[in-house]
């Protein structure tokens, strides 16, 4: 039991480095894990993308009010970019 123990401690920081967030699909709730981005910040990250659609890279994700290059370069190695298909087309 011990040694199960200590592997899964051990496992943890490879678990972690694995995660990615999808920009376009995540919630408010996935959107607040990013660091620096709490509900306000994740509402506008959703009302951007179902206004002007797919948010398709860190630049655009800075167009974003709130969401300058400091949380960007916090962040880069969780968000990803993919296209949505649930996200409203840009009008």
């Amino acid at each position: 039991m011990k040694y199960f123990l200590l592997a899964l401690l051990l496992s943890l920081p490879f678990i972690n480095a694995s995660f990615a967030l999808d920009v376009n699909t995540a919630t408010a709730e996935e959107l607040q894990t990013l660091k620096g981005v709490g509900p306000k910040r994740a509402e506008a990250i959703i009302r951007y993308r179902e206004e002007n659609g797919p948010i398709d890279s860190a630049e655009k994700l800075m167009s974003v009010p709130g969401v300058g290059a400091s949380i960007i370069t916090s962040n880069s190695e969780e968000l990803t970019f993919s296209a949505s298909k649930t996200a409203s087309s840009p009008k």
